[in-house]
């Protein structure tokens, strides 16, 4: 079902000018949109496949309402928009994700008490405000941990290790000041992240989660399937499927996750499509720039079924070089930015070689995960007690009320039923069980 659905040629306002713009502006005109960016510097790779560009400090808003009322829909690329933007935009044209989802995600401190609101698990962590605050949050913390500024920041910068308290000092100095944020160490067998829409129907659709290997703290590698149990994959859409309609979220958000010994706790979330879900772009009908662009339009969203394996690859760097030896080699998709400096640590594009594999060994589709939790109560789900139950690899269906607690039904891929139902009367630490 559509949900007030904007009409076809109409023009898609995208806030920033990355790698990001410019995929979601390719998408946007498979579906007969137009773009047009708002972007500070020059050069901006969105620039290249788009309507046109503002260029334009977030600070300069005669020019940034301007924008607004030259477009239909106002949507973003990156998330360090400031606060006096969001406002004068807020009211002059529909914008997603919505500005409160953003400020959640701009301020690491504001983020984690968010995401401890909704009891899930994160790293311990504590304020820093000042450097005498510094001591106090590595108490609370423990060491090792790591400092980050709580503001901006992304692979690997405003951050800082923390090895030892002698460190600490040093390493608060390192962030020259600004207000920040402690994160003790947490002993995780690895990291994945999950790409998750809601659309503005309240429909919510999840890709299945990937496994990020970083180098230098810059991803290099999504291996999708993720080495994860099945259990694992249904937690991490019932927690993404959490936090998006906890912020009454539209749009596609990544959420980082480390999968530990007592289960998957939180590393961070963006809102937005995220450089892990670019393994979509082969491995699904509907990638996530595309679902991105359905979610904030009014589309019906795409369920996210994955048809192949895919190890996406970031080229970074000089590695930009390897794309046109790559070229020559079956099954692999080549994604330039068309950036013009090449500079050490900076993304220049991407591959997703895939392995041809669309079927698992018993030729059924590989799993799909699928929902729409708008009547959710959460306070009862446990998201670690689905012990007592089968959990087939498949697609999860809505959360319904009912007299007596939720049911949650699952599909596998030749659309067999497992209904698991959940007794609020017997209480929240009750584990599953199939009817």
């Amino acid at each position: 079902m559509t949900h007030d659905l904007l009409p076809n040629s109409s023009v898609i306002g995208i806030l920033g000018g990355g790698q990001l713009g410019r995929m979601l502006a390719m998408a946007a005109a498979r579906l007969g949109y137009k773009v047009r960016i708002f972007e500070p510097s020059d050069h901006a790779p969105a620039g290249d496949v788009a309507l046109s560009v503002t260029q334009a400090g977030y600070d300069d808003h005669a020019a940034l309402k301007a924008f607004a009322l030259s477009c239909d829909l106002l949507t973003f690329e990156f998330e360090n928009i400031p606060s006096a933007a969001l406002a004068l935009l807020e009211g002059t044209r529909p914008f997603f994700p919505a500005r409160a989802a953003l400020e959640v995600s701009q301020d690491r401190l504001v983020e984690k008490d968010f995401l401890n609101s909704l009891g899930l698990k994160t790293a311990p962590y504590a304020a820093i405000d000042a450097a005498e605050d510094v001591a106090q949050a590595l108490a609370k913390t423990g060491c090792p941990a790591i400092l980050k500024t709580r503001r901006f920041g992304y692979d690997g910068k405003g951050q800082a290790r923390v090895m030892a308290a002698s460190e600490a000092d040093a390493a608060y100095a390192n962030l020259n000041g600004a207000p920040a944020i402690a994160e003790g160490f947490i002993e995780f067998s690895r990291e994945i992240s999950i790409i998750i829409a809601r659309g503005r129907d309240g429909r919510v659709a999840a890709f299945d989660p990937g496994e990020n290997h970083h180098v230098g703290g810059i991803l290099s590698t999504t291996t999708v399937p993720a080495n994860i149990p099945a259990i694992l994959r249904a937690d991490a859409v019932l927690l993404a499927s959490k936090i998006v309609t906890a912020l009454d979220y539209v749009g596609v958000m990544g959420v980082e996750l480390f999968v530990t010994p007592q289960g998957l706790v939180v590393n961070e979330i963006a809102p937005r499509v995220h450089n892990s879900g670019h393994w979509t772009q082969a491995g699904c009908a509907v990638d996530q720039f595309e679902q991105h662009i359905r979610a904030i339009t009014g589309w019906p969203l795409g369920n996210g079924q994955r048809h192949a394996n895919v190890v996406m690859e970031n080229l970074i760097g000089a590695d930009v070089a390897r794309a046109a030896e790559m070229a020559d080699t079956a099954g692999v998709q080549i994604h330039l930015y068309g950036k013009v400096d090449v500079r050490p640590g900076r993304k220049m594009g991407h591959i997703n070689p895939g392995d041809g594999r669309g079927l698992n060994g018993a030729g059924a589709v590989l799993p799909r995960f699928y929902c729409t939790p708008r009547a959710l109560d959460y306070n009862a789900i446990n998201l670690h007690r689905f012990h007592s139950a089968p959990w087939p690899r498949g697609h999860v269906s809505p959360f319904r009320r009912s007299s007596c607690g939720s049911q949650i039904e699952v599909f596998d891929a030749q659309k067999n039923r497992y209904p698991l139902h959940h007794d609020h009367r017997r209480g929240a630490d009750r584990h599953w069980a199939g009817v």
